[in-house]
């Protein structure tokens, strides 16, 4: 965790779910310089605070993404940036897509044109499993943004590396099912599934930051680094948080995919197995892009789906996963 020891970092959205995690871990484990968090919520910033019990190596800015010159007053003197901010919710982008577009296409140029003018040493944007092969509005802000990062080492003449981390479902974020589910359950009713077929990607916020901090030691620039972790089937949810709970179908929301996907089959050659990850080159750096001896090729047209992954999580496996997180 050397890149991170004594380094300044500062996390845009850092006040969510993701961002306290992240902030918690490097804190406890990193021994950095200093974290600044940037975000739009006050609320959220005075919780953290709180929740942080004051700790002078945090402080916290408020601002937007989509104000540039804020973020390049904040990034002064920064040395490593986490790009977490980004509007998520995949119906709401259906209906509102102008303001997708503003803070998680604008307002990831912003962050790259700042990093560059304040000469940050490196930059790692989060991504998530609705940019690969892009169905809905908001996977498709995603996907134009992992674009802007992986291509900007090529494009820019810019001493700062850019590189990017793509999830899947974080157990237990806000927006999760779970809440939902267990509100539902406590009180005697069905669960609304979405099509008992449904497959996704499920990991621990805790999981996703340390693979994060990893992502610092390993990039070079250009690279989207994808977890290597389990599916779950809804219905297995389902028995796992509320046994014997009846259910009812409710058809797919607009934009909704049945399964999910992390790398696209035509992007399966220039794909590479390491360790916990998949390693994705950038297309606008394949040609010179120095790849590590341990990189191993995948097969020709491999799609990482959640319905054809080799790792699930059984009803027991998530049963005890989800024990630690109720109050």
């Amino acid at each position: 965790m050397s890149a991170l020891r004594g380094a300044s970092i500062l996390v845009t959205g850092g006040s969510g779910s993701f961002g306290l995690a992240f902030v918690r871990h490097v804190l406890a484990t990193c021994d950095p310089g200093c974290i600044v968090v940037y975000s739009r919520d006050e609320l959220k910033q005075y919780e953290m605070r709180n929740a942080l019990a004051g700790d002078r190596r945090v402080r916290f800015v408020l601002g937007d993404i989509r104000d540039r010159q804020r973020l390049s007053q904040a990034m002064a003197g920064i040395d490593l940036v986490v790009h977490a901010a980004a509007l998520k919710h995949v119906d709401a982008a259906e209906y509102f897509p102008t303001e997708y577009v503003k803070t998680n296409i604008d307002g990831s140029r912003n962050v790259i044109d700042a990093a560059v003018e304040n000469r940050v040493k490196s930059v790692v944007a989060l991504s998530t499993d609705k940019a690969s092969s892009p169905i809905n509005l908001y996977g498709a802000t995603k996907m134009v943004a992992d674009k802007l990062f992986t291509s900007a080492a090529a494009t820019l003449a810019s001493e700062t590396r850019f590189s990017v981390v793509r999830y899947g479902n974080f157990m237990g974020s806000r927006g999760s099912v779970v809440p939902l589910f267990r509100r539902l359950a406590a009180a005697g009713e069905s669960l609304p599934v979405t099509d008992k077929r449904m497959t996704r990607f499920w990991m621990s916020v805790e999981h996703a930051v340390t693979f994060l901090v990893d992502s610092f030691e390993l990039m070079a620039g250009g690279e989207l680094f994808v977890p290597r972790i389990p599916s779950v089937r809804i219905m297995d949810l389902v028995e796992a948080i509320a046994p014997g709970a009846t259910t009812y179908e409710i058809g797919a929301r607009p934009g909704e995919k049945l399964h999910e996907e992390m790398i696209a089959g035509e992007d399966s050659h220039r794909t590479f197995r390491f360790g916990d990850r998949y390693v994705v080159t950038s297309a606008t750096r394949a040609a010179d892009q120095q790849l590590a001896p341990e990189w191993r090729p995948v097969p020709t047209e491999f799609a990482y789906r959640s319905d054809s992954n080799d790792s699930w999580l059984s009803v027991e496996e998530l049963r005890g996963m989800l024990e630690p997180t109720e109050h």
